[in-house]
This record gives structure tokens, sequence and C-alpha cells, in this order.
């Protein structure tokens, strides 16, 4: 079977790997520089789980083709018939693929989506089941259709979200089911064997793609253990949760909750400072409080959230700024 993989993430790279290491017949690379536009953002974005292909298409002699405008222009059509696929393999894409790509291929296109599809149609579907609380999620292979990740579904598979998993725990999880996905299921593609089940369109949930800037820390809406899950969402690799203390930004990296049963009265947003503390803690909208463990400056120097209390000599009371975040 001849396929054309599209892709631009680490998770993409692995699955392509996979599918040439299994003996399928990857013909042509289609990848998205590390820097792009897409049309939810008004400035070029970087793609920080981004991975180069070169170095597998110069293994097997394999076409590359870098996607620098839209997927409708007929450059990409003209290269996508040149190398005749028979199916498009899509892992690790930013882009929609239209039905005219797709109808190029005989058996269509077929991709991951990192949740349990229908649940979480859309982008960053990691981030916001964290963000949510969710306990599960999943991967799901899926034929590709006109709508957002709305195909019928091939094949899933299940993980934990353990309550000390941060964002690159979930990405490392997703990329280990991933790969066993593509290496049970695209055989089985190949042969016209593989399930297809329709999505309960009734369940679809959506999210919506995340900008650096929606990582801001809303102290007033967000109780403890949100805003836990907010850090831990937005953590490396992404560009972090952050607040602003006055009116300098500052990152959230690490967070805890605060074990402790009595938090002394004072507003959402104000910094509490205690021997029992092991960084310094912030207080929540519902009077408890998540513990800085780890932050980050303008500058791009990283501290512990104890190192920076003592560097700013923090006092208990000191409020994050409200108004700045607002404002932001």
């Amino acid at each position: 079977m001849r396929i054309v993989f599209m892709g631009a993430t680490e998770l993409g790279w692995n699955c392509c790997r996979t599918l040439q290491e299994i003996g399928q017949e990857v013909v042509g690379i289609f990848s998205i520089p590390q820097e792009f536009r897409i049309s939810w953002s008004a400035q070029p974005v970087t793609n920080v789980q981004y991975k180069c292909f070169e170095d597998l298409a110069a293994a097997h002699s394999t076409p590359l083709i870098y996607v620098t405008g839209k997927m409708s222009d007929p450059e990409y059509g003209r290269a996508l018939s040149e190398l005749q696929p028979d199916v498009i393999i899509v892992v690790g894409w930013y882009y929609m693929l239209p039905a005219s790509l797709r109808k190029l291929a005989p058996l269509g296109a077929a991709g991951l989506h990192a949740s349990l599809l229908p649940r979480y149609r859309g982008g960053a579907p990691l981030v916001w089941a964290t963000i949510n609380g969710d306990t599960e999620t999943g991967v799901t292979f899926f034929h590709f259709a006109d709508g957002v990740d709305d195909g019928d579904i091939i094949g899933q598979a299940r993980f934990n979200i353990d309550f000390a998993d941060d964002i690159a725990d979930l990405v490392h999880k997703a990329s280990q089911v991933s790969v066993k996905l593509i290496s049970e299921y695209v055989p089985l593609l190949a042969q016209g064997a593989e399930p297809r089940v329709p999505q309960d369109h009734g369940q679809a949930t959506f999210v919506s793609q995340r900008k650096p800037e929606d990582g801001i820390i809303n102290w007033n809406a967000l109780s403890s253990k949100q805003a836990y899950d907010w850090v831990r969402a937005q953590t490396r690799p992404y560009p972090g949760a952050f607040t602003f203390l006055e009116q300098e930004r500052v990152t959230i990296w690490k967070a805890a909750l605060d074990n402790g049963s009595d938090v002394a009265s004072g507003p959402a947003g104000s910094v509490v400072i205690g021997p029992s503390l092991e960084g310094f803690g912030v207080r929540c909208a519902d009077g408890r409080l998540v513990i800085v463990n780890e932050i980050g400056l303008e500058d791009g120097s990283v501290m512990t959230g104890k190192e920076f209390a003592a560097l700013r000599s923090l006092k208990s009371g000191v409020e994050f700024d409200i108004d700045a975040i607002a404002a932001s």
C-alpha cells in the first residue's frame, strides 16, 4: 500500500518511522515548518512539539514536501497526485485536509486524535482534558471526513490521567498508544479489513485551539484543584500558566496542592508564606492554597518557589496583580 504521510511533530515522526519499520511503503511526506501561519491566529504560531522529518525522508529516499501556504493551493494537489497514494495517514498536523486532496487517495485519509472521540473534537485535547480534571483520556485512529474530527472510528486506546501527571507525561502516554494503534490498524487498512464505527455525534464535545496568552491564571475564578490542573496542563513543552507580580509576568511551571485544612482569610491571588510550605502558597477562589514549587521569570531564569520568595522578599498578603490579569 502506497502511503503519503502528513505530520510535523515528534508524535508524527514516531508514527511515520513505525510505518517504515513495519514495512509499509511511505512514498511521500508532507510537513510544516516550525513557525507557520494558521487561520485562528493573526500572528505566526510556533509548533512547540515540532520535529524535522528530513532524516526519515533521506533514509528512505522519500520525497519531502513542506506546506507553507494553504492546503487548497494547487501545488499541493499536484504533488500529492504525482505520488499516487492509496491512503493518506495524518498524525501531528495542523490544517484541515480538503476533500479534493482526500479524493486523490482511493482509501481516503485517516489519522490520530488525542482524545476518545467524539469527546474533545478540536485543538489541544490533552490540555483541555487536564484543565477539566479528567482522570482518563486516550487516542483515536479514525477516517477523515468533511467536519472537524468527525469521521468513522477505526480504533481507540485509553490511558489514565494520574493526579501527578503533567502535560509532558500525557504526551508521552499518547505517543506510546499511538504507535500501537498505527502498527495494529494500518495493515488492516491496507487489506480493507479495518473496523469502521460511525461516531455518535450527539455525544460530541468541542474544544478550541489554545494560544500562549490563554495560559493566564485567573485566581478569582479557579479553585485550588483547578489552579493545580491549570498549571500542569500547560507546563513544558507548552508556554506555561502565568500571572503577574507588580506588573512582572511570572510563569508557574510546577505547583502542588496544600494538604492543610485551615487557611487564613484573604483575597484570591494573595501570597501565603509559612515554614511548612515547600515553596509559597497562593490563595485561590475556594480559599485554599496552591503551592508554587517552580517559577520562571521574563528573563528566562527558572527557580524554586522558595528561591523566588527570597529573591522578591515576599510577605504573606502580597497579591498577584489581578488588574494586570484582567487587562492582558
